[in-house]
Protein backbone atom coordinates (compact mmCIF):
# COMPACT_ATOMS: atom_id res chain seq x y z
CA UNK A 1 0.00 0.00 0.00
CA UNK A 2 1.50 3.34 -1.09
CA UNK A 3 1.18 6.00 1.67
CA UNK A 4 -1.51 8.56 0.87
CA UNK A 5 0.74 11.47 1.88
CA UNK A 6 3.37 10.20 -0.58
CA UNK A 7 0.77 9.97 -3.36
CA UNK A 8 -0.47 13.50 -2.68
CA UNK A 9 3.09 14.84 -2.69
CA UNK A 10 3.98 13.37 -6.08
CA UNK A 11 0.59 14.10 -7.60
CA UNK A 12 1.44 17.73 -6.92
CA UNK A 13 5.04 17.49 -8.14
CA UNK A 14 4.47 15.41 -11.28
CA UNK A 15 1.13 16.74 -12.43
CA UNK A 16 -0.09 14.97 -15.58
CA UNK A 17 2.82 12.51 -15.36
CA UNK A 18 1.65 11.19 -12.01
CA UNK A 19 -0.77 8.59 -13.45
CA UNK A 20 2.03 6.77 -15.29
CA UNK A 21 4.30 7.05 -12.23
CA UNK A 22 1.64 5.59 -9.92
CA UNK A 23 0.86 2.78 -12.36
CA UNK A 24 4.50 1.64 -12.24
CA UNK A 25 4.06 0.55 -8.61
CA UNK A 26 1.60 -2.16 -9.66
CA UNK A 27 3.84 -3.59 -12.40
CA UNK A 28 6.05 -6.66 -11.86
CA UNK A 29 9.47 -5.51 -10.74
CA UNK A 30 12.47 -5.96 -12.99
CA UNK A 31 15.20 -8.33 -11.83
CA UNK A 32 18.80 -8.29 -12.94
CA UNK A 33 22.24 -9.72 -12.48
CA UNK A 34 25.77 -8.61 -13.27
CA UNK A 35 28.16 -11.17 -14.65
CA UNK A 36 31.57 -11.47 -13.03
CA UNK A 37 34.27 -10.86 -15.68
CA UNK A 38 36.64 -13.00 -13.62
CA UNK A 39 34.38 -16.06 -13.80
CA UNK A 40 32.88 -16.94 -17.17
CA UNK A 41 29.99 -19.36 -17.45
CA UNK A 42 27.20 -20.25 -19.86
CA UNK A 43 24.21 -18.36 -18.45
CA UNK A 44 21.88 -18.75 -21.43
CA UNK A 45 19.40 -20.78 -19.37
CA UNK A 46 18.53 -17.58 -17.48
CA UNK A 47 17.25 -15.89 -20.69
CA UNK A 48 19.35 -12.76 -20.33
CA UNK A 49 18.71 -9.37 -21.96
CA UNK A 50 21.18 -6.44 -21.66
CA UNK A 51 20.67 -3.62 -19.17
CA UNK A 52 21.39 -0.58 -21.38
CA UNK A 53 23.35 1.43 -18.81
CA UNK A 54 25.52 -1.35 -17.34
CA UNK A 55 28.25 -3.05 -19.35
CA UNK A 56 27.97 -6.38 -17.52
CA UNK A 57 24.34 -6.04 -16.42
CA UNK A 58 21.46 -8.19 -17.65
CA UNK A 59 17.76 -8.69 -16.98
CA UNK A 60 16.86 -12.32 -16.34
CA UNK A 61 13.69 -14.37 -16.38
CA UNK A 62 12.63 -14.61 -12.70
CA UNK A 63 11.22 -18.09 -13.29
CA UNK A 64 14.78 -19.37 -13.92
CA UNK A 65 15.84 -18.50 -10.33
CA UNK A 66 19.61 -17.99 -10.79
CA UNK A 67 20.05 -17.56 -7.03
CA UNK A 68 19.56 -21.31 -6.65
CA UNK A 69 22.30 -22.25 -9.12
CA UNK A 70 25.77 -23.33 -8.03
CA UNK A 71 27.02 -20.57 -10.33
CA UNK A 72 25.76 -18.09 -7.74
CA UNK A 73 27.77 -19.75 -4.95
CA UNK A 74 30.80 -19.68 -7.24
CA UNK A 75 30.45 -15.93 -7.79
CA UNK A 76 29.73 -16.08 -11.52
CA UNK A 77 27.25 -13.21 -11.07
CA UNK A 78 25.71 -10.88 -8.53
CA UNK A 79 21.94 -10.49 -8.34
CA UNK A 80 21.24 -6.75 -8.46
CA UNK A 81 18.27 -4.52 -9.22
CA UNK A 82 18.97 -2.97 -12.67
CA UNK A 83 18.65 0.70 -11.67
CA UNK A 84 21.06 0.10 -8.78
CA UNK A 85 23.75 -0.62 -11.37
CA UNK A 86 23.75 3.01 -12.55
CA UNK A 87 25.73 4.76 -9.76
CA UNK A 88 28.85 2.58 -10.10
CA UNK A 89 28.77 3.10 -13.87
CA UNK A 90 28.64 6.88 -13.34
CA UNK A 91 31.55 6.64 -10.90
CA UNK A 92 33.76 5.49 -13.81
CA UNK A 93 36.46 3.87 -11.69
CA UNK A 94 39.69 3.01 -13.53
CA UNK A 95 42.30 0.32 -12.87
CA UNK A 96 44.98 1.52 -10.47
CA UNK A 97 42.80 4.06 -8.65
CA UNK A 98 42.05 4.38 -4.94
CA UNK A 99 38.29 3.97 -4.49
CA UNK A 100 35.98 4.20 -1.48
CA UNK A 101 32.46 2.78 -1.29
CA UNK A 102 31.38 4.53 1.89
CA UNK A 103 27.94 2.94 2.54
CA UNK A 104 28.67 -0.35 0.86
CA UNK A 105 26.44 -3.18 2.19
CA UNK A 106 25.25 -5.54 0.91
CA UNK A 107 27.94 -5.24 -1.76
CA UNK A 108 26.31 -4.89 -5.18
CA UNK A 109 28.01 -1.61 -6.01
CA UNK A 110 31.26 -2.65 -4.31
CA UNK A 111 31.57 -5.75 -6.46
CA UNK A 112 30.63 -3.73 -9.55
CA UNK A 113 33.40 -1.21 -8.81
CA UNK A 114 35.85 -4.06 -8.21
CA UNK A 115 35.13 -5.38 -11.70
CA UNK A 116 35.97 -1.94 -13.10
CA UNK A 117 39.30 -1.95 -11.23
CA UNK A 118 40.12 -5.37 -12.73
CA UNK A 119 42.32 -6.33 -9.78
CA UNK A 120 44.46 -3.17 -9.93
CA UNK A 121 44.44 -0.37 -7.35
CA UNK A 122 42.65 -0.51 -4.02
CA UNK A 123 38.97 -0.55 -3.06
CA UNK A 124 37.91 0.24 0.50
CA UNK A 125 34.34 -0.88 1.17
CA UNK A 126 32.86 0.43 4.41
CA UNK A 127 29.61 -0.28 6.25
CA UNK A 128 28.70 1.24 9.61
CA UNK A 129 26.28 -1.54 10.71
CA UNK A 130 28.20 -4.63 11.93
CA UNK A 131 25.82 -7.33 10.65
CA UNK A 132 25.47 -5.69 7.26
CA UNK A 133 29.26 -5.33 7.12
CA UNK A 134 29.56 -9.11 7.50
CA UNK A 135 27.20 -9.63 4.54
CA UNK A 136 29.29 -7.17 2.53
CA UNK A 137 32.45 -9.10 3.37
CA UNK A 138 30.89 -12.40 2.29
CA UNK A 139 29.86 -10.97 -1.06
CA UNK A 140 33.35 -9.57 -1.66
CA UNK A 141 34.66 -13.07 -0.92
CA UNK A 142 32.11 -14.82 -3.15
CA UNK A 143 33.00 -12.69 -6.16
CA UNK A 144 36.70 -13.55 -5.84
CA UNK A 145 37.90 -9.99 -5.17
CA UNK A 146 41.48 -9.69 -3.93
CA UNK A 147 42.09 -5.91 -3.79
CA UNK A 148 39.28 -4.88 -1.40
CA UNK A 149 39.53 -3.84 2.25
CA UNK A 150 36.24 -4.21 4.17
CA UNK A 151 35.77 -1.88 7.15
CA UNK A 152 33.05 -1.39 9.76
CA UNK A 153 33.43 2.27 10.69
CA UNK A 154 31.52 5.56 10.93
CA UNK A 155 32.11 7.98 8.01
CA UNK A 156 33.34 10.66 10.43
CA UNK A 157 36.16 8.43 11.65
CA UNK A 158 37.25 7.57 8.11
CA UNK A 159 37.24 11.25 7.15
CA UNK A 160 39.82 11.86 9.86
CA UNK A 161 42.00 8.96 8.64
CA UNK A 162 41.94 9.49 4.87
CA UNK A 163 42.02 13.23 4.05
CA UNK A 164 41.97 13.80 0.27
CA UNK A 165 43.26 10.26 -0.36
CA UNK A 166 40.74 8.74 -2.78
CA UNK A 167 40.37 9.19 -6.55
CA UNK A 168 36.77 7.98 -6.56
CA UNK A 169 34.12 7.81 -3.82
CA UNK A 170 30.62 6.36 -3.98
CA UNK A 171 28.04 7.46 -1.43
CA UNK A 172 24.97 5.28 -1.89
CA UNK A 173 23.30 6.99 1.01
CA UNK A 174 20.78 5.40 3.38
CA UNK A 175 17.41 6.85 2.41
CA UNK A 176 13.65 6.60 2.84
CA UNK A 177 13.57 3.91 0.14
CA UNK A 178 10.63 5.20 -1.90
CA UNK A 179 12.01 3.50 -5.00
CA UNK A 180 11.82 0.15 -3.20
CA UNK A 181 8.14 0.26 -2.18
CA UNK A 182 7.39 -2.56 -4.63
CA UNK A 183 10.25 -4.79 -3.45
CA UNK A 184 10.10 -3.96 0.26
CA UNK A 185 6.58 -3.17 1.54
CA UNK A 186 8.07 -2.29 4.95
CA UNK A 187 9.62 0.79 3.35
CA UNK A 188 6.12 2.04 2.49
CA UNK A 189 4.81 1.22 5.96
CA UNK A 190 7.62 3.19 7.63
CA UNK A 191 7.45 6.20 5.30
CA UNK A 192 6.64 9.67 6.57
CA UNK A 193 7.64 13.27 5.88
CA UNK A 194 9.62 13.18 9.12
CA UNK A 195 11.56 10.15 7.88
CA UNK A 196 12.40 11.99 4.67
CA UNK A 197 13.65 15.03 6.60
CA UNK A 198 15.71 12.86 8.95
CA UNK A 199 17.28 11.03 6.03
CA UNK A 200 18.15 14.29 4.27
CA UNK A 201 20.07 15.55 7.31
CA UNK A 202 21.99 12.29 7.64
CA UNK A 203 22.73 12.19 3.92
CA UNK A 204 24.17 15.69 3.94
CA UNK A 205 26.41 14.82 6.88
CA UNK A 206 27.70 11.65 5.19
CA UNK A 207 28.29 13.52 1.94
CA UNK A 208 30.37 16.17 3.74
CA UNK A 209 32.55 13.46 5.31
CA UNK A 210 33.02 11.87 1.89
CA UNK A 211 34.01 15.21 0.35
CA UNK A 212 36.86 15.54 2.85
CA UNK A 213 38.30 12.22 1.65
CA UNK A 214 38.24 12.98 -2.08
CA UNK A 215 41.44 14.18 -3.71
CA UNK A 216 41.46 17.20 -5.98
CA UNK A 217 40.53 16.18 -9.51
CA UNK A 218 38.56 13.24 -8.16
CA UNK A 219 34.95 12.16 -8.67
CA UNK A 220 32.24 11.50 -6.09
CA UNK A 221 28.88 9.94 -6.93
CA UNK A 222 25.96 10.45 -4.56
CA UNK A 223 22.96 8.17 -5.04
CA UNK A 224 19.71 7.15 -3.39
CA UNK A 225 16.85 4.76 -4.17
CA UNK A 226 14.22 7.37 -3.38
CA UNK A 227 12.20 10.07 -5.16
CA UNK A 228 11.76 12.91 -2.65
CA UNK A 229 13.63 16.06 -3.73
CA UNK A 230 14.58 16.75 -0.11
CA UNK A 231 16.90 13.70 -0.21
CA UNK A 232 18.09 14.25 -3.76
CA UNK A 233 18.34 17.66 -5.41
CA UNK A 234 17.88 19.28 -1.99
CA UNK A 235 20.92 17.54 -0.49
CA UNK A 236 23.06 18.30 -3.56
CA UNK A 237 21.97 21.95 -3.62
CA UNK A 238 22.87 22.39 0.04
CA UNK A 239 26.19 20.61 -0.48
CA UNK A 240 27.22 22.72 -3.48
CA UNK A 241 26.49 25.93 -1.59
CA UNK A 242 28.74 24.85 1.29
CA UNK A 243 31.47 23.26 -0.89
CA UNK A 244 32.47 25.69 -3.68
CA UNK A 245 35.36 23.43 -4.69
CA UNK A 246 32.83 20.91 -6.07
CA UNK A 247 30.80 21.13 -9.28
CA UNK A 248 28.40 19.05 -11.38
CA UNK A 249 29.99 18.17 -14.76
CA UNK A 250 28.01 17.99 -17.97
CA UNK A 251 25.59 15.09 -17.81
CA UNK A 252 25.44 12.04 -20.05
CA UNK A 253 22.16 11.45 -21.94
CA UNK A 254 21.41 8.26 -20.02
CA UNK A 255 18.48 9.15 -17.78
CA UNK A 256 16.01 11.93 -17.08
CA UNK A 257 17.50 15.15 -15.67
CA UNK A 258 17.16 16.35 -12.09
CA UNK A 259 14.37 18.73 -11.10
CA UNK A 260 15.84 21.97 -9.71
CA UNK A 261 12.36 23.55 -9.68
CA UNK A 262 11.48 21.23 -6.79
CA UNK A 263 14.09 22.88 -4.53
CA UNK A 264 13.87 26.27 -2.87
CA UNK A 265 16.71 28.58 -4.07
CA UNK A 266 18.48 25.77 -5.98
CA UNK A 267 22.23 25.82 -6.56
CA UNK A 268 23.15 26.18 -10.25
CA UNK A 269 23.35 23.04 -12.35
CA UNK A 270 20.94 20.68 -10.56
CA UNK A 271 19.46 19.73 -13.92
CA UNK A 272 22.76 17.91 -14.50
CA UNK A 273 21.83 15.29 -11.90
CA UNK A 274 20.11 12.02 -12.88
CA UNK A 275 16.66 10.65 -12.13
CA UNK A 276 15.75 7.06 -12.92
CA UNK A 277 11.95 6.91 -13.07
CA UNK A 278 10.25 3.47 -12.97
CA UNK A 279 7.68 4.57 -15.56
CA UNK A 280 10.43 5.64 -18.00
CA UNK A 281 12.80 2.68 -17.87
CA UNK A 282 12.95 -0.97 -16.92
CA UNK A 283 14.04 -0.61 -13.31
CA UNK A 284 13.21 0.83 -9.91
CA UNK A 285 13.45 4.47 -8.84
CA UNK A 286 16.90 5.95 -8.29
CA UNK A 287 18.70 9.28 -8.14
CA UNK A 288 22.37 10.04 -8.80
CA UNK A 289 24.61 13.07 -8.86
CA UNK A 290 28.16 13.14 -10.20
CA UNK A 291 30.31 15.62 -8.28
CA UNK A 292 33.86 16.55 -9.23
CA UNK A 293 36.41 18.33 -7.07
CA UNK A 294 38.69 21.10 -8.18
CA UNK A 295 42.30 21.05 -7.03
CA UNK A 296 45.46 19.03 -7.22
CA UNK A 297 46.88 15.63 -6.35
CA UNK A 298 45.81 13.20 -3.66
CA UNK A 299 47.50 13.18 -0.26
CA UNK A 300 50.13 10.72 0.93
CA UNK A 301 49.50 8.40 3.89
CA UNK A 302 51.73 5.78 5.52
CA UNK A 303 51.21 2.32 4.08
CA UNK A 304 50.79 -0.88 6.07
CA UNK A 305 54.01 -2.70 6.84
CA UNK A 306 54.54 -6.01 5.10
CA UNK A 307 54.86 -9.05 7.35
CA UNK A 308 56.51 -12.38 6.58
CA UNK A 309 54.25 -15.32 5.84
CA UNK A 310 54.77 -18.18 8.29
CA UNK A 311 56.52 -21.21 6.83
CA UNK A 312 53.47 -23.44 7.33
CA UNK A 313 51.29 -21.20 5.16
CA UNK A 314 54.03 -20.70 2.58
CA UNK A 315 54.36 -24.47 2.26
CA UNK A 316 50.59 -24.91 1.92
CA UNK A 317 50.33 -22.26 -0.81
CA UNK A 318 53.13 -23.98 -2.72
CA UNK A 319 51.40 -27.35 -2.31
CA UNK A 320 48.16 -25.88 -3.69
CA UNK A 321 49.91 -24.27 -6.64
CA UNK A 322 48.27 -20.97 -5.72
CA UNK A 323 48.92 -18.28 -8.34
CA UNK A 324 48.52 -15.16 -6.20
CA UNK A 325 48.10 -11.50 -7.19
CA UNK A 326 50.56 -8.81 -6.17
CA UNK A 327 50.17 -7.69 -2.58
CA UNK A 328 51.65 -7.45 0.90
CA UNK A 329 51.12 -10.11 3.59
CA UNK A 330 49.29 -8.90 6.70
CA UNK A 331 48.19 -10.87 9.75
CA UNK A 332 45.21 -10.45 12.07
CA UNK A 333 45.77 -13.07 14.74
CA UNK A 334 46.00 -16.47 13.06
CA UNK A 335 44.43 -15.13 9.85
CA UNK A 336 46.70 -14.05 7.00
CA UNK A 337 45.78 -11.79 4.10
CA UNK A 338 47.41 -10.59 0.93
CA UNK A 339 46.53 -6.89 0.98
CA UNK A 340 46.75 -4.50 -1.99
CA UNK A 341 50.21 -2.95 -2.29
CA UNK A 342 48.85 0.55 -1.47
CA UNK A 343 47.00 -0.55 1.67
CA UNK A 344 47.14 2.32 4.19
CA UNK A 345 47.91 1.82 7.86
CA UNK A 346 44.85 0.04 9.32
CA UNK A 347 45.61 0.10 13.03
CA UNK A 348 42.71 1.38 15.11
CA UNK A 349 40.12 0.51 12.45
CA UNK A 350 37.57 -2.32 12.52
CA UNK A 351 38.81 -4.51 9.67
CA UNK A 352 36.65 -7.39 8.46
CA UNK A 353 38.71 -8.22 5.39
CA UNK A 354 42.19 -6.95 4.46
CA UNK A 355 42.44 -8.04 0.85
CA UNK A 356 42.62 -11.70 -0.15
CA UNK A 357 42.27 -14.07 2.82
CA UNK A 358 44.94 -16.74 2.37
CA UNK A 359 44.39 -18.94 5.40
CA UNK A 360 45.21 -19.62 9.01
CA UNK A 361 48.68 -20.49 10.27
CA UNK A 362 48.83 -22.66 13.35
CA UNK A 363 51.68 -24.40 15.07
CA UNK A 364 52.93 -27.04 12.64
CA UNK A 365 50.20 -26.70 10.00
CA UNK A 366 48.02 -24.27 8.00
CA UNK A 367 44.44 -24.16 6.71
CA UNK A 368 43.46 -22.54 3.38
CA UNK A 369 40.74 -19.88 3.50
CA UNK A 370 37.47 -20.19 1.60
CA UNK A 371 38.23 -16.83 -0.06
CA UNK A 372 41.41 -18.30 -1.53
CA UNK A 373 39.38 -21.05 -3.17
CA UNK A 374 37.02 -18.52 -4.75
CA UNK A 375 39.95 -16.44 -6.00
CA UNK A 376 41.74 -19.41 -7.60
CA UNK A 377 40.66 -20.73 -10.97
CA UNK A 378 42.87 -23.82 -10.78
CA UNK A 379 44.91 -25.65 -8.15
CA UNK A 380 47.35 -28.54 -8.02
CA UNK A 381 44.45 -30.84 -7.12
CA UNK A 382 41.00 -30.13 -8.52
CA UNK A 383 37.76 -32.12 -8.58
CA UNK A 384 35.35 -30.78 -11.20
CA UNK A 385 31.68 -31.76 -11.49
CA UNK A 386 28.73 -30.47 -13.55
CA UNK A 387 27.06 -27.55 -11.77
CA UNK A 388 23.72 -29.39 -11.66
CA UNK A 389 25.21 -32.71 -10.51
CA UNK A 390 24.35 -34.62 -7.35
CA UNK A 391 27.96 -34.20 -6.20
CA UNK A 392 27.76 -30.40 -6.29
CA UNK A 393 24.38 -30.43 -4.56
CA UNK A 394 25.87 -32.62 -1.81
CA UNK A 395 28.94 -30.41 -1.52
CA UNK A 396 26.85 -27.25 -1.09
CA UNK A 397 24.93 -28.99 1.70
CA UNK A 398 28.22 -29.65 3.51
CA UNK A 399 28.36 -33.38 2.77
CA UNK A 400 31.39 -35.47 1.85
CA UNK A 401 31.64 -36.63 -1.75
CA UNK A 402 33.57 -39.40 -3.50
CA UNK A 403 36.93 -38.57 -5.06
CA UNK A 404 40.36 -40.12 -5.49
CA UNK A 405 42.41 -37.02 -4.66
CA UNK A 406 44.56 -36.95 -1.54
CA UNK A 407 45.03 -33.74 0.45
CA UNK A 408 43.55 -30.28 -0.05
CA UNK A 409 41.46 -30.27 -3.24
CA UNK A 410 39.67 -27.43 -5.02
CA UNK A 411 36.03 -28.29 -5.79
CA UNK A 412 34.78 -26.72 -9.01
CA UNK A 413 31.42 -26.65 -10.82
CA UNK A 414 31.78 -26.52 -14.60
CA UNK A 415 35.27 -25.19 -13.96
CA UNK A 416 34.16 -22.49 -11.49
CA UNK A 417 35.78 -22.73 -8.05
CA UNK A 418 33.41 -23.35 -5.14
CA UNK A 419 35.53 -24.23 -2.11
CA UNK A 420 37.87 -26.74 -0.48
CA UNK A 421 37.66 -30.40 0.37
CA UNK A 422 40.34 -32.65 1.85
CA UNK A 423 40.76 -36.03 0.23
CA UNK A 424 41.62 -39.30 1.93
CA UNK A 425 40.71 -42.92 1.24
CA UNK A 426 38.48 -42.14 -1.76
CA UNK A 427 36.44 -39.52 0.13
CA UNK A 428 36.59 -35.73 -0.20
CA UNK A 429 35.82 -34.36 3.26
CA UNK A 430 33.76 -31.18 2.99
CA UNK A 431 35.26 -27.81 4.03
CA UNK A 432 32.54 -25.56 2.57
CA UNK A 433 31.85 -22.96 5.32
CA UNK A 434 29.01 -24.00 7.63
CA UNK A 435 27.34 -20.60 7.45
CA UNK A 436 27.03 -20.85 3.66
CA UNK A 437 25.71 -24.40 3.41
CA UNK A 438 22.32 -25.05 1.86
CA UNK A 439 19.59 -26.68 3.86
CA UNK A 440 17.58 -28.27 1.05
Amino acid sequence: MIPEAFSEKFRRLLGAEYADFAASFSQPRSVGLRVNPKKRADLSKFHLAPVPWAETGFYYDPDTRPGLSAYHDAGAYYLQEPSAMAPAELLDAKPGQRVLDLCAAPGGKTTQIAAKLAGSGILIANEIHPQRAKILSRNVERMGIANAIVLNEAPAKLAGRFPEWFDRILVDAPCSGEGMFLKEPAAAEDWSDDTVSMCAERQYEILCHAAAMLAGGGRLVYSTCTFSPEENEGVISRFLKSHPDFFLPERLPLFAPGRPEWVEAPAPGLERTYRLWPHKLRGAGHFAAVLEKRGGARSALPFSREASLPKELTALLAELGADLPDGIPLSFGENWYLAPTETPELSGLKVLRAGLALGQARKGYALPDHALALWLQTASRTADFPADSAEIASYLRGEAIAGGQSGWTLITADGLSLGWAKGSGGILKNHFPKGLRRKE
